[in-house]
């Protein structure tokens, strides 16, 4: 789902794109606006980072976000007739993204091209999302600019404008920060981690759309979604724990501005299975599972401070399934992630991979006195090979700290699928 300039104007909720959209913002006669452009030609991909497309695209994205329109003739502005592109391939379509990032300084990731229509009146709609990087500066030979639109108009930066924005990339990285920094410490309050190690993680968009509560069973579609894409990612095994089979997907209870999959908390699903999940508002979601001390056979489980590689990965494909399903629903794209183990300080914490964590011989990993946090960024909307990738190698980062060095259950993905 998602909500443009032609949602506004034709007065829809948010929807997908569709050709009928065109036809009426025609018939209405839409006229362009700071987040609207109407292109009659779409430019070909050969020779495209010397086309106006990369102003045009930093220009929208300096200026909140928008869309560009391409088939569309317009004439004081306002669209006049559908003329249609022609045929567009695959590689024109490459082109249009990696031109977004070669092109532009910092890249402007996250372009979303829509294709609408048949052969005969096909229009591609480029939608440019709102950035915290601004300003973002094209360059021709050896000088630069920073364009932004002025209503319908793109014009470029004056210094104190380039000066304003640049502030505001700060002060939008400080806000991030202190995001996750909260989301962490909400997400690792009052776990027992004198008993065992706990691993927490949290993502939150960088620039949040949804704003509407989400309903309870759009909640427990996500789980349900959730549930399939993370066994993709980490195929269910016999050692290999998933804190998601260890939370109430169905039983969701309301929490502040979320939504709240509470541990499960008896019967077989013991303290060293305990596990929470949650759905923020604002597209923000959190796991916090118990990660130490998991059952080594029927009778005997091990330290608190011994961890097993196996149920690592688990909690990363299900994290991130939960970031990708969530994304999904929200529109949100770019997500700060943070992803740490907590533990009590009086043991160093052993990370150990399935022959080392059953042979009793935890002396051979390296022994941790503290696990740094990682923290990266993620384009959530990516293709599914290209997040695939990013699963792949946060699970890598996160059992590499402690001296593993491979997966067991997350495959490496091909190099053909990564293209």
């Amino acid at each position: 789902m998602t909500f443009t300039a032609l949602h506004r104007a034709l007065g829809l909720p948010p929807s997908l794109l569709t050709s009928e959209m065109i036809d009426a913002a025609v018939a209405a006669g839409v006229t362009e606006t700071d987040d609207l452009d109407w292109k009659s030609r779409l430019p070909p991909a050969k020779g495209l980072p010397q086309t106006d497309f990369p102003k045009d695209v930093a220009a929208m994205a300096n200026s909140g976000g928008g869309i560009i329109v391409f088939g569309v003739s317009e004439e004081q502005k306002a669209a006049t007739e559908r003329l249609g592109v022609g045929a567009v391939d695959e590689g024109h379509e490459r082109a249009l993204r990696s031109v977004a990032i070669t092109a532009i300084s910092p890249p402007v990731f996250g372009l979303e091209v829509h294709h609408l229509g048949d052969e005969h009146d096909r229009v591609v709609v480029v939608e440019v999302p709102a950035s915290v990087d601004g300003p973002h500066l094209i360059y021709k030979n050896d000088y630069f600019a920073a364009p932004v639109r002025n209503d319908a108009d793109t014009v470029w930066m004056k210094e104190r404008q380039i000066e304003a924005s640049y502030r505001a990339r700060f002060e939008e990285r400080r806000h991030a920060t202190e995001a996750i920094d909260t989301l962490y410490r909400e997400a690792s309050a009052r776990r027992d981690v004198d008993t065992r190690a706990w691993l927490i993680a949290v993502a939150h968009p960088r620039i949040p759309r949804m704003l509407d509560r989400l309903s309870r069973d759009a909640v427990r579609l996500i789980f349900e979604e959730v549930d399939r894409l993370a066994c993709e990612y980490a195929p269910n095994g016999a050692s290999g724990l998933h804190p998601l089979a260890n939370v109430e997907r169905l039983n969701l209870r309301p929490g502040l501005r979320r939504w709240v999959a509470p541990n499960k908390g008896t019967g077989a699903y013991a303290p060293w299975s305990a596990a929470w999940m949650s759905v923020h508002r604002d597209g923000s979601v959190t796991v916090a599972c118990s990660i130490g001390g998991h059952r080594l056979n029927s009778t005997e489980h091990a330290e608190g401070w011994r961890i097993g590689s196996l149920d690592v990965e688990c909690a990363v494909a299900d994290f991130m399934a939960l970031v990708r399903r969530t994304a999904a629903i929200t529109g949100d794209n770019e997500y700060d992630i943070r992803i740490g183990i907590e533990s009590a300080r009086e043991h160093p914490l052993v990370i150990q991979s399935p022959p080392d964590l059953h042979s009793g011989h935890p002396d051979r990993r390296l022994h941790l006195h503290g696990y740094t946090p990682i923290d990266t960024t993620v384009m959530a909307g990516a293709s599914d090979q290209e997040f695939f990738r990013r699963v792949y190698d946060l699970a890598l980062d996160c059992v590499n700290q402690g001296g593993v060095s491979e997966l067991w259950l997350i495959r490496e993905p091909a190099e053909e699928q990564q293209r």
